[in-house]
């Protein structure tokens, strides 16, 4: 698998290898991303800019990897969820415990959950309704 199809499209499958290594280098680009916003040395907006263009690799990546998994890429939209959930003003709306439940319980519980099944479970041997056995990625031409 190329790089290319790795991190832009949606279609086939992803080992846990490339899947880490992908988090771990999305990781470092946002702390990056941030550390040079708080400096100063990028706006807020660039900032905001730089996380919305890494989405799709993202989201490219954990659906790949679900399907490896043998499972819809439906499941990709508890990430969604449990963003809402992390950014909803539930403090206004309920009682302090089950706005701490809802805005920072459940989301991390979510979070959690899915690098667990994403990250260390290995995928479906042979071919499932995805494709067949994911290919590392290739990070140089052959």
């Amino acid at each position: 698998m190329t790089l290319q199809h790795a991190l832009f499209s949606f279609n086939g499958r992803l080992g846990r290898r490339d899947f880490w290594l992908w988090m771990i280098s999305w990781l470092v680009l946002m702390v990056a991303d941030f550390f040079f916003a708080a400096k100063l040395w990028i706006t807020y907006q660039t900032a905001g800019f730089a996380l919305v263009v890494l989405l799709w690799p993202t989201a490219a990546v954990l659906v790949k990897r679900l399907h490896d998994r043998n499972k819809s890429a439906w499941w990709a939209l508890l990430f969604v969820l449990a963003w809402m959930l992390v950014a909803g003003n539930w403090a206004a709306a309920m009682p302090q415990t089950w706005s701490w439940v809802l805005g920072r319980l459940a989301p991390s519980v979510i979070f959690i959950m899915l690098i667990i099944d994403c990250g260390a479970f290995v995928g479906t041997p042979g071919t499932n309704r995805f494709g067949p056995e994911p290919e590392d990625v290739r990070f140089k031409s052959a």
